[in-house]
This record gives structure tokens, C-alpha cells and sequence, in this order.
């Protein structure tokens, strides 16, 4: 069974993954299972570009098929922001309520604009010094009101998904990763493992 090296050490997202990925006929490692390694400096302006520049790296220093991606929140009606920043939005150790606090601040700025948000997650594998898939996903939604929900992580709480009338942090587990853009970059991803012919070993 092959081994994929999964480029994060954020416990939510290697749960999510680690659900998506489940009937994938491989071994998943996390880069908690790995001597330590630096991070790299996140310089894309993309997160597409970011996602491939930590596959590379990570690859490169595990010398493992590896797999990353980069992921965050783009809301319309600030530019985009906070987009491939999201982790540093503020910054680098702001908690979420701060950064939460900060976005209300800058929305309430701009009542006339629809408050419109999206996440997305690109993602990127690295195998042998190249790239040989790319994805993204990305799930439609607003700002909600104000924070709500204990479940998820990150920027849920804010993030209102309309068909469901809740924001990601009020849903379960499986509603989430059904319908959000981690959830879908890899089931992209483990469609595209299980699709090829013959499996390397």
C-alpha cells in the first residue's frame, strides 16, 4: 500500500481528510508523524500557488508523495479578504474571535454591500519533483450575522451555508464535509487516485 504524506498539522483538517479519504486505498501519514519540519513561507498570491509551493516542499524534505493544500475565506464585499491570509489574517497568533471582530468591524463599513463570502480550498500532489494533480473546491455562502456554532474550526462560525440555514460551526461533521470545499477538493482527489489503472506500489 502506497503512503501519502498529508501537509498539515491542523487536527480538524486531518480529520475531515482523513473521512474523505477513507475508502482510498493508501496509507496516510500526517506531518505530526514526521521528524519536525520548518514551514515554509507561504508566498503565492494564489492559494493554487501555495498549495503547489508546500506540496514541492514538503515532498521534497519527506521524500513522500505529498499532498497540500491551501485554503481559506474570500468576502466579497472586503476585496477578498481575507483570503490566501485567512491563517494570518491580523496576525500570525490572533484568535479567531480577534479576527472575527476585526471582519464585523470592516463589514459594518459597508452596509450597502452584500455580504457574500466563499471558501476555497486548492489543492495540490507532488510526487517526484512534479505535479501531478490539482484541484479546487470551493463552497458558495455569506456572513452571517454574527458568530454561531461550537463545531468546526476556523472561520465556521461566520460562515453561513444558505441551503442549509446555519453556519458551518452549527452543522455535524458529515453535513459539513458533505458540502464544503475541503470536503470537496478531496473527494475530488480520492475520485482521481481510484480512477488510475493499475495502482503503483
Amino acid at each position: 500500500m502506497r503512503t501519502l504524506l498529508v501537509a498539515t498539522t491542523n487536527p480538524g483538517k486531518l480529520r475531515e481528510i482523513r473521512q474523505v479519504m477513507s475508502e482510498v486505498p493508501i496509507r496516510l501519514v500526517s506531518l505530526a508523524d514526521l521528524p519536525p519540519i520548518e514551514e515554509p513561507e507561504e508566498t503565492g498570491t494564489t492559494f493554487q500557488e501555495n498549495a503547489r509551493l508546500k506540496a514541492h516542499y514538503y515532498s521534497t524534505r519527506s521524500g513522500l508523495w505529498t499532498v497540500a493544500e491551501d485554503s481559506g475565506l474570500v468576502i466579497d464585499a472586503l476585496d477578498g479578504e481575507p483570503g490566501v491570509k485567512s491563517a494570518r489574517f491580523l496576525r500570525a497568533d490572533a484568535t479567531y474571535p480577534e479576527r472575527f471582530a476585526e471582519i464585523y468591524r470592516r463589514l459594518d463599513a459597508q452596509r450597502d454591500k452584500p455580504r457574500t463570502a466563499r471558501f476555497v480550498a486548492a489543492l495540490a500532489t507532488v510526487e517526484n519533483g512534479k505535479v501531478i494533480y490539482e484541484t479546487t473546491g470551493v463552497v458558495e455562502g455569506a456572513i452571517a450575522d454574527a458568530p454561531r456554532g461550537s463545531g468546526g474550526f476556523g472561520y465556521d462560525p461566520i460562515f453561513l451555508y444558505p441551503p442549509y440555514g446555519r453556519t458551518l460551526a452549527e452543522v455535524t461533521e458529515p453535513e459539513k464535509v458533505g458540502v464544503a470545499h475541503r470536503g470537496i477538493a478531496f473527494r475530488h482527489f480520492a475520485d482521481w487516485i481510484n480512477s488510475q489503472e493499475k495502482p503503483r506500489t
